[in-house]
């Protein structure tokens, strides 16, 4: 099993906010409503607002982005309700979480090539691969052979949505791309430190146990 590691802002979130989510995971279980459903929901909100994004249209595609962040909780919470809170499920949500990192990394990668703005461009791929690289090394760490729960780091999956809510939001009420390149910039930087510390965290636990 993997050993005990730092509680992150999500699992602090998780636990001040799992009673309501259970509540209304109830309602929609009861309305027959399956989880996977709700997972593809967030996805396809999550195309919506990276094609408002990669338009230019930062105050719509931030708040889409904002709306579709409770369906990202309450799958799991419609999933318990229905007693079906099995490992394809994980597997699906976590696959297509990497698919609207993608989907709006992309947008943003887009928008600023249309612009010619290159550097801004490598910035967009480069906050892209680190946050592919902070769920890998998590992934690979919890493998049964390895046994590290590699959660540590500030730039978890709730970290990263909140610069891209701050930065796209900031940018559509100031009129400027200037908050949405300084999110970018933070978010490469601080994506890649994050990956780069798991593995050293795996490396230095795997260290200690003599492996």
């Amino acid at each position: 099993m993997p050993e005990d590691a730092p509680k992150t802002l999500t699992d602090q979130l998780r636990r001040l906010t799992i009673g309501p989510l259970n509540r209304c995971g109830g309602a929609l279980a009861r309305l027959g409503v399956h989880p996977d459903w709700v997972t593809l929901a967030g996805l396809a909100l999550a195309a919506v607002a990276a094609l408002s994004l990669a338009r230019g249209e930062w105050l719509l595609g931030g708040l889409i982005l904002l709306f579709s962040l409770p369906l990202d909780a309450l799958d799991g919470a419609v999933a318990r309700a229905l007693g079906r809170a099995g490992a394809f499920g994980m597997v699906l949500d976590s696959t297509l979480d990497r698919y609207a990192d993608g989907l709006i990394f992309g947008a943003l990668g887009y928008y600023f090539a249309a612009q010619g703005r290159l550097d801004m461009l490598a910035l967009a791929l480069a906050a892209l691969a680190g946050s592919y690289l902070v769920s890998y090394v998590r992934a690979r760490a919890d493998d049964v052979r390895v046994g590290v729960s590699a959660t540590v780091g500030l730039f978890t999956r709730l970290e990263r949505v909140v610069v891209i809510l701050v930065m796209t939001i900031g940018s559509g009420l100031m009129g400027s791309t200037l908050p949405l390149e300084i999110g970018i910039f933070v978010l490469a930087l601080g994506t890649n430190i994050t990956a780069l510390q798991r593995l050293w965290h795996v490396y230095s636990t795997l260290k200690n146990r003599g492996e």
